[in-house]
């Protein structure tokens, strides 16, 4: 170990840690909201990289056949409602964003696919493919059991990461894929020389957590999250609707997923369950924050990839067992440090 190989594990390290820190932040928003220790967020990262990576190899993604068939389940879930309940001024939107907008999607994939295209565009069809998949999820699995214990949810979500890795190894197979970069280029800056799409991946996420902060402080949905976070019961009470504030969280976290697949997709290779390691990463990260603080969670994530880059140096072989041990000690201290509240307080 010199200078110079600690300057590329740091850097290797804070480029880790600032996907993890997006993917933890997402973990608490989601928790914090609707109760739901999202397990799958980490498919959603293997989708955004495995569907661009498709693309640009001009093939059709098995998520463009993903989404209409999760659409086609809203359909029939929110058509039953309102035969239960006669409210049926809804099923119009219902049939615009989970059956027109799927369709449109497929067919837009099939007739644009095809080796060449411009790689902006390919990660913009990539967003509008997986992102409508997050209120489709919450609608499907979540919003059902809005009212169960949060032991139950956890379980819910074992259950669903297990269904999209399924789904991932049929649609995308076992082999890994990788993408072009979006930079090329070094840059020096001190003494240390980084890559160009390692600046870009940690310009990205500094600029997505940015606007993340500026969505919660500023706008009138952000604010309404934050009610709802702090107090779900009183939210319902002034007029919040949980369901909306379930789906738009949703919605949020699976984008932010599927941006940091994006993102890693030209750094390594990914496979069909990859994510599922990265999102325990930036899931350590979010237990550092006690599930409930944005900064201390995207610090602890950054501390976590800055720990995997040096333990990977000393001890590659225990690299994963160091990581998660990091959470053994939080855990310790939160127990001692925190004091038991109703889940509504």
């Amino acid at each position: 170990m010199d200078f110079t190989i600690a300057l590329i594990l740091l850097q290797d390290g804070i480029v880790n840690g600032a996907i993890y820190a997006l993917l933890g932040m997402a973990l608490v928003l989601v928790f914090t909201v609707t109760r739901v220790i999202f397990i799958p967020q980490g498919e959603f990262v293997a989708f955004g990289a495995l569907t661009l990576a498709m693309l640009v190899n001009g093939r059709v993604p098995g998520t463009a056949y993903l989404l209409p068939l999760l659409g086609a389940i809203v359909l029939v879930m929110e058509v039953l409602r309102a035969v239960r309940t006669g409210a049926w001024a809804s099923l119009p939107k219902v049939l615009l964003t989970c059956v027109a907008l799927p369709l449109v999607l497929l067919w837009l994939t099939t007739a644009y696919a095809g080796e060449g295209n411009s790689l902006w565009l390919n990660m913009l069809l990539t967003l509008a493919l997986i992102i409508p998949m997050g209120p489709m999820v919450y609608r499907i699995v979540y919003q059902p059991l809005a009212e169960a214990s949060v032991l139950v949810l956890l379980i819910v979500s074992v259950a669903v990461h297990f269904a999209l890795t399924g789904l991932a190894l049929v649609f995308f197979g076992a082999e890994g894929w990788r993408t072009p970069a979006f930079v090329s280029g070094q840059i020096n800056i001190g003494s240390a020389t980084w890559s160009a799409q390692s600046l870009f991946v940690v310009g990205t996420c500094a600029l997505l957590i940015v606007a993340l902060w500026l969505f919660f402080d500023k706008t009138l949905y952000g604010r309404a999250l934050r009610a709802t976070a702090v107090n779900r019961r009183g939210a319902r009470l002034v007029g919040i609707s949980t369901s909306m504030s379930g789906s738009l969280t949703f919605t949020l976290a699976v984008a932010i997923g599927a941006m940091s697949g994006m993102l890693i997709a030209p750094i390594t290779t990914v496979y069909y369950d990859t994510g599922f390691l990265i999102g325990l990463k930036g899931f350590v990260g979010a237990i550092i924050g006690g599930l409930g603080s944005y900064p201390v969670a995207a610090a602890g994530a950054v501390l976590v990839g800055v720990l995997e880059a040096f333990s990977s140096f000393w001890a590659s072989a225990y690299k994963e067992v160091i990581v998660f041990t990091l959470i053994i000690p939080v855990l310790v201290w939160r127990s001692f440090s925190s004091h038991h509240t109703d889940e509504e307080e």
